[in-house]
């Protein structure tokens, strides 16, 4: 018996094993460039903030994903700060540690980089002023290397100190055709003022801020696609009800909610103009659809089951995956049309499912289940929608859920209490880098704006 036990055990893990390139392959890609991003120093007031300019420079570039970094331990001793330094020897010598910088101490071993982000900054006129520049030290001379070459500017101050490390990974990522997450925030649901409202944060967590203050129950917020009003659940007037704020002013928008027990997990189509959401009209939670005011309420579901939690393709509009009880066990995740018509389930039928999340591509979901590894708590997956395959992406640290993906396709934020309460972590698609983003008071539900 135990011999079957063990061999189930490893042709489970091997299946598993097999799973993952295919799935994370498509979302993650395959090739990626070596880079160097040696520590730039700064003159004057500038070198008290340098320490953060080079660690946010080097975490945008290291969390695009794109990139393959090159460990610092291997870099030369001889770190260019300006194109001027760069000098070709008559012959090249790599031992020798007088000569002056030259591309190929950064293309050949051990560093083996492909492209070099180079730079220095000062303090001129009160501000912080970054030099950065893009090399390929793959090419022959400093001419032909040159992909960037530009002056940033900000506050003398930590603010500003990210604002320009985050422009020039926003300039470097977009050489290669990807935008950077830098301006995209979170919005999320936290208790630290005493009660639970929404909060907003910046992609890599600076900057939090709270956005409601209704000191009730302000959960579940869905942001418009271009980013100027927020939908939540609220019990600020009684029994749960979808309210919806402007994010330029943080004043409330009328949404009309139908006469109801409850109303929530709002959704908003591609181009905003409705909103799915769950409301129990009539009777159970069904799903439905509206204009963005309310206005124009149809009803997609009608079973006499739970059915909650409904996300909208952001690519194609025309489909629509929920949480649904129908077939009278646990909640397993569904798809149908935009229309209500097509109704499949798309998790197997074991544990529970909840959660899903499109990707921006409309072609894969994030959810929580409760199978799998570490079976019994929730933790996070990727499917993709057309083949059924399926990833694990966290395991064995506590109870992960309500992932929801970043603008760029490649990260995932969910809520975590892997360290004793509930906060708020980011990761890669492929489950790797994970940063916790939060740490005051108790932290869930974030969901993800460009």
């Amino acid at each position: 018996m135990k011999k079957i036990i063990l061999t189930l055990l490893s042709f489970a893990a091997h299946a598993h094993a097999q799973q993952r390139p295919d799935i994370i392959g498509v979302i993650m890609g395959s090739q990626k460039a070596v880079i160097a991003v040696p520590d730039m120093r700064g003159a004057g007031r500038a070198s008290g903030f340098m320490d953060l300019l080079n660690g946010t420079l080097f975490r945008d570039l290291d969390d695009a994903a794109i990139f393959k970094m090159a460990p610092k331990s291997m870099y030369p001793t001889r770190v260019p700060q300006q194109p001027q330094d760069f000098r070709r020897p008559l012959q090249y010598d790599p031992n020798n540690r007088n000569a002056a910088p030259w591309l190929q101490d950064w293309s050949d071993p051990p560093v083996n980089s492909d492209y070099l982000a180079f730079g220095y900054a000062a303090e001129q006129d009160g501000q912080i002023v970054l030099f950065g520049w893009l090399f390929n030290v793959r090419q022959p001379d400093v001419a032909a290397a040159q992909v960037i070459g530009k002056i940033y500017f900000g506050p003398l101050d930590e603010a500003g100190a990210r604002k320009v490390a985050h422009e020039f990974a926003a300039d470097i990522l977009k050489q290669f055709g990807v935008q950077s997450l830098a301006g995209s925030k979170v919005y999320f649901v936290s208790n630290r003022s005493g009660n639970k409202e929404i909060w907003s944060m910046d992609y890599d967590g600076a900057g939090q801020k709270q956005i409601t203050s209704y000191k009730s129950i302000s959960t579940m917020p869905a942001v418009s696609p271009d980013g100027s009003r927020i939908a939540f659940t609220s019990w600020a007037l009684g029994q749960p009800q979808i309210l919806v704020h402007s994010l330029e002013t943080l004043r409330r928008i009328p949404f009309l909610n139908p006469r109801a027990g409850t109303n929530q997990n709002a959704s908003y189509t591609a181009d905003g103009k409705q909103i799915a959401f769950s409301s129990s009209a009539s009777g159970f939670s069904q799903i439905y659809m509206a204009n963005a005011d309310g206005s124009g309420i149809r009803r997609l579901t009608n079973t006499r089951a739970v059915e909650v939690e409904p996300k909208i393709n952001p690519k194609t509009g025309n489909e629509i995956v929920f949480v649904s009880g129908r077939g009278g066990g646990s909640p397993q995740v569904y798809r149908m049309n935009s229309d209500g018509a097509d109704v499949q389930r798309l998790t197997t039928g074991e544990g529970q499912a909840t959660n899903p999340s499109w990707n921006p591509q409309g072609t894969h979901i994030a959810f929580a289940w409760t199978r799998g590894y570490d079976p019994g708590n929730f933790n996070v997956f990727v499917m993709d929608v057309n083949t059924r395959e399926f990833v694990q992406l966290t395991s064995g640290a506590g109870r992960n859920e309500n992932p929801t993906w970043a603008p760029d396709g490649k990260h995932i934020v969910f809520s975590s209490d892997r360290g004793g309460r509930g906060q708020i972590w980011s990761m890669l698609a492929d489950g790797s880098q994970l940063r916790q983003l939060t740490s005051a008071g108790i932290n869930e539900k974030p969901a993800w704006s460009k």
